[in-house]
């Protein structure tokens, strides 16, 4: 386990126990963009924001989002991991860290297929329907763009690039707008689907965002995780020219935060500036 995981770990355990949880064996489920930790014996899971924070200067945004969407989704009873009922699911912030809380699920180790993120991420986007978000159409990837053409000097990417990124954003934007919108995931992969028992259920909804439901299915296209165009094929999804623009939107993103996990890994960065 990594130096940012163990200090994950540390952090989502001395705030839980803040709340009465007692917390003896935290398990690091994923260390990634952010860390992810079971507080075992306790059902909660801790999302924390580890790198986050390099391209997203102000985390607490989207934690917020991600709770508030969540809460609501579990209203409706839509299939997705409910924030923590145990303790406050935040966000919070201790230590230069800012973290979420979430109910811990039994996961299964058994992958979808094509036809089956289909069926869940038409089920999801039926639910998003009906709630309301704040923000602009798109504002989670246009955002994190702009900001890694600011910013990614720090981590050695060139100017010309970072000039290159905004050209192409800026060329990308009129092409993106218009046309119905709705609540979306912003992350629509197979990997942010878990098999439980109580069947398929969506997690990881920081990157939620308003905008054309293209956006979560230029994801889905690009996963490298299954055959993404059989997955839209079997919702009846567009053609690839249809999703063009959304499709190098999704390309620009996730190149985006390769940079930033890369850098993240070379530093040993974690938190907060």
């Amino acid at each position: 386990m990594s130096t940012r995981a163990d200090r994950a770990a540390a952090t989502a355990s001395a705030v839980a126990a803040t709340h009465g949880v007692r917390v003896r064996e935290p398990r690091v489920l994923h260390d990634g963009v952010n860390a992810v930790v079971h507080l075992a014996p306790a059902p909660v899971v801790a999302r924390v924001a580890t790198l986050t924070p390099l391209l997203r200067r102000d985390p607490r945004r989207p934690a917020g989002r991600e709770v508030a969407l969540g809460a609501a989704l579990t209203a409706a009873g839509a299939a997705v991991v409910a924030p923590s009922d145990l303790l406050p699911p935040g966000p919070h912030e201790h230590g230069g860290l800012v973290l979420t809380f979430w109910r811990h699920v039994e996961v299964l180790p058994r992958a979808p297929g094509p036809a089956e993120v289909a069926a869940a991420l038409a089920d999801l986007h039926a639910a998003l329907r009906d709630v309301r978000t704040t923000g602009t159409p798109l504002d989670t990837p246009l955002d994190d763009l702009a900001a890694f053409s600011e910013h990614a000097g720090e981590w050695g990417v060139p100017a010309a690039v970072r000039a290159q990124v905004a050209q192409r954003v800026a060329r990308l934007r009129p092409r993106l707008a218009g046309g119905p919108g709705q609540v979306l995931h912003g992350d629509a992969h197979p990997g942010n689907l878990l098999a439980t028992p109580d069947g398929w259920r969506w997690t990881d909804l920081e990157d939620t965002c308003a905008g054309p439901v293209a956006w979560d299915l230029a994801c889905l296209r690009l996963t490298s995780r299954l055959d993404g165009r059989a997955a839209l094929d079997a919702m009846g999804g567009p053609a690839d020219a249809e999703l063009a623009p959304w499709l190098e939107l999704r390309r620009l993103h996730r190149e985006a935060w390769t940079t930033v996990v890369r850098a993240g890994y070379t530093s040993g960065r974690a938190g907060s500036r």
